[in-house]
């Protein structure tokens, strides 16, 4: 397998499958592809896994596409923004929901529980967000440009509503009230930020579909009451 991701601001991977090598995807995520590569839909593991991926904000079923002779399949994202692969070697990540575009190899997609329950309900990423792990790689929609740092042990890193896409599972997520009253009525940052502490990678990105879609409303016309 050999991928490539083109198309700027708009981009696409597009994978070269050998025969006999799969894709797994969300359904509806296919762009395009070759004639020889044939499209089986599962559960992806059972009623239990479809019901996890339907609370992460992910499709209930899961395609396989499979070829039977070389050819190439791509999966465009949905938003402006970046792709990117992230290769796993028996480690896990978290990523937020709706991130998933597609993986390649053996990799296991669950239900990832955020250790910080506060985190999940006022930190913007998701109380549920998704745990990926196994051999192989993982292809993510980003919103905007991605933005990857390395922590270190007990390195912080103080994320605003929205802009986590992904974080290795060493890495700890909680919550912090933004300070002082004037800062919280007056500082447009909401109440809460999210922090998190090394060590692992994470990812960030630069334009949250939240946070587009709320300055874009400003600019929409509203019916007067």
């Amino acid at each position: 397998m050999n991928y490539r991701i083109e198309g700027g601001s708009l981009p696409v991977v597009i994978i070269s499958l050998n025969p006999g090598e799969s894709v797994n995807c969300e359904s509806g995520s296919m762009s395009w592809m070759s004639a020889g590569i044939k499209m089986q839909t599962s559960t992806g593991g059972g009623i239990g896994k479809m019901f996890g991926r339907m609370m992460t904000g992910e499709s209930a079923m899961i395609n396989t596409y499979t070829a039977e002779q070389a050819g190439e399949i791509a999966f465009a994202s949905s938003f402006p923004g970046s792709i990117k692969a992230i290769e796993l070697n028996g480690n896990s990540f978290l990523a937020q929901k709706g991130a998933f575009l597609a993986s390649f190899g053996n990799i296991e997609q669950s239900v990832g529980i955020q250790k910080n329950v506060g985190g999940g309900f006022f930190g913007g990423e998701g109380f549920l967000m998704q745990r990926f792990s196994g051999t192989g790689i993982v292809f993510l929609e980003v919103d905007g440009t991605a933005i990857e740092y390395d922590l270190q042990p007990g390195e912080k890193m103080v994320v605003d509503t929205g802009y986590t896409v992904m974080m290795d599972s060493t890495v700890n997520l909680e919550v912090e009230m933004v300070k002082g009253v004037k800062n919280v009525l007056f500082g447009g940052e909401g109440l809460f930020n999210t922090t998190l502490t090394g060590p692992g990678k994470i990812m960030l990105q630069s334009m949250p579909v939240s946070a587009t879609a709320m300055v874009l409303y400003k600019y929409m016309p509203h019916p007067k009451g």
